[in-house]
């Protein structure tokens, strides 16, 4: 059923009070938000008809209403208006991308901290392979004459860096003969190319010059795996308890849990073909997120990787508030990782 004009305005309405307030909105609230030139009556006569239709519910203890999941839907789609960043907003955005950190697994953890300070929710970040990955150089320097630093880069121009001490001294020539070696025959190959191909050398290397292949081909495996399996970064999770949805600990313990032991994303859809993608209550899949939203952003990582940053938060959330952020931030994250660049500001996206 095709809703009125009126009807929209009125849910619009219920649904930007109930954002700003946390508490069930009343006709009087609607005739001073909404603009309408009609009385009190009327419009609870409209909100009671919206309630029929599953658009508002009215909780046990109050003769106000709030939006259902259906009406956040509908508001989401059609009567959100899109925000537009203020160029402070922007500026402090720009600011938090700022980071020249190239390891992964700290890019996600700090921007998972930025995002979380921004919206003041809960966030996750993680990575999605696309593609299987690759060592595209190693690099081997030198400490100490019995330990050195293996710096391994893929081909998606990912770094990661491991220290090995050694029973033995190694003298310069041997770590230049060993990088040689590691860079020769170990790669462009993928994680399941890796161990066959360390077999093979086996049977041509001495037992010690063996055993230092082995200690970084190893460590490329593990760098590999890494890459392959979805990890996620959450932080922020406090900020929940100053809501008032999650103000009861029987309402906040099992979302916080939730996310303190989220693993590997099993539970989040890939954000495939969108930039953006919000979910409302039981249209998520894990039980633990059925009364709560989930606002997400993609973004390119390269080396046929995607990222994904999100909040979690009750379903009155501002909505358009969060996604531009969030849009925001991912494609400033796009342009560092595939330019170098943090994202100018734009006119389409900023006001003064």
């Amino acid at each position: 059923m095709e809703l009125s004009e009126r009807k929209k305005q009125i849910l619009r309405a219920v649904v930007e009070n109930y954002i700003q307030t946390a508490e069930p909105v009343g006709s009087k609230a609607i005739v001073a938000s909404a603009g309408l030139k009609v009385s009190s009556a009327t419009i609870r006569n409209e909100m009671a008809e919206l309630e029929n239709l599953g658009y508002l519910e009215q909780p046990h203890t109050s003769a106000g209403r709030i939006p259902s999941p259906k009406g956040y839907r509908l508001y989401v789609n059609e009567l959100m208006e899109e925000h537009r960043l203020t160029m402070q907003e922007a500026q402090k955005i720009n600011e938090a991308l700022n980071l020249k950190i190239r390891e992964m697994d700290q890019v996600m953890t700090e921007a998972g901290k930025i995002i979380s300070q921004l919206t003041k929710y809960p966030t996750f970040a993680l990575t999605k392979g696309t593609k299987k990955a690759t060592i595209a150089r190693y690099d081997l320097l030198m400490v100490e004459e019995n330990s050195f630093i293996a710096v391994l880069m893929t081909d998606g121009q990912l770094v990661k860096n491991k220290l090995f001490r050694l029973p033995t001294a190694l003298s310069d020539t041997q770590l230049q003969l060993l990088g040689t070696l590691l860079n020769t025959s170990f790669t462009g190959l993928t994680l399941e190319e890796l161990s066959p191909e360390l077999s093979r050398v086996a049977s041509h290397a001495g037992g010690e010059a063996y055993g230092l292949i082995s200690l970084v081909v190893s460590f490329a495996m593990e760098v590999l795996e890494e890459l392959e399996t979805n990890v996620i970064h959450t932080a922020g999770i406090p900020t929940l308890l100053a809501h008032p949805e999650y103000q009861s600990l029987e309402r906040a313990e099992p979302l916080m849990n939730f996310l303190s032991e989220m693993q590997e994303g099993n539970n989040l859809p890939v954000v495939q073909g969108e930039h953006v993608k919000i979910l409302i209550g039981p249209e998520n899949v894990a039980d633990e997120l059925k009364e709560s939203s989930v606002i997400m952003a993609s973004y390119d990582i390269g080396g046929g990787m995607q990222g994904i940053i999100g909040v979690v938060g009750p379903t009155r959330m501002d909505y358009a508030d969060l996604a531009a952020r969030l849009s925001y931030f991912a494609e400033g994250l796009s342009r560092m990782f595939g330019k170098g660049e943090i994202p100018p500001p734009s006119g389409s996206e900023l006001e003064e």
